[in-house]
């Protein structure tokens, strides 16, 4: 089953899935250039709250370009986010790590 999510950029807005998870989108996975990111700094907005959220790991599908990150409990806790709420993703900004960094220049 392919369903395509017609996305034209940020803000996005969502629905927090059943298991606490956010997806991203393929087009705006391509769109943001974020298809090799392993960890993201990701600010949404829920009820009008602004959150930040750092340092959040990007899951995949390996047969996917989406993306789905987890949003902490304690971040959940804090603003009443609840499965099937929507929220709007802000930005995402991916963060490189030193070590993945020195073993692509190794690699290559």
């Amino acid at each position: 089953m392919n369903r395509r999510i017609r996305v034209d950029g940020l803000p996005y807005r969502t629905r927090v899935y059943v298991n606490n998870q956010v997806l991203i989108p393929s087009e705006l996975v391509k769109l943001l250039g974020i298809e090799r990111s392993i960890f993201a700094n990701v600010v949404i907005r829920h009820e009008g709250k602004v959150i930040s959220i750092n340092g959040v790991k990007l899951l995949h599908n390996r047969r996917a370009t989406s993306r789905q990150f987890t949003i902490p409990r304690e971040v959940r806790e804090a603003y009443g986010i609840k499965p099937l709420d929507e929220i709007e993703i802000i930005s995402i900004e991916p963060i490189e790590i030193a070590s993945n960094r020195r073993n692509a220049v190794l690699s290559s």
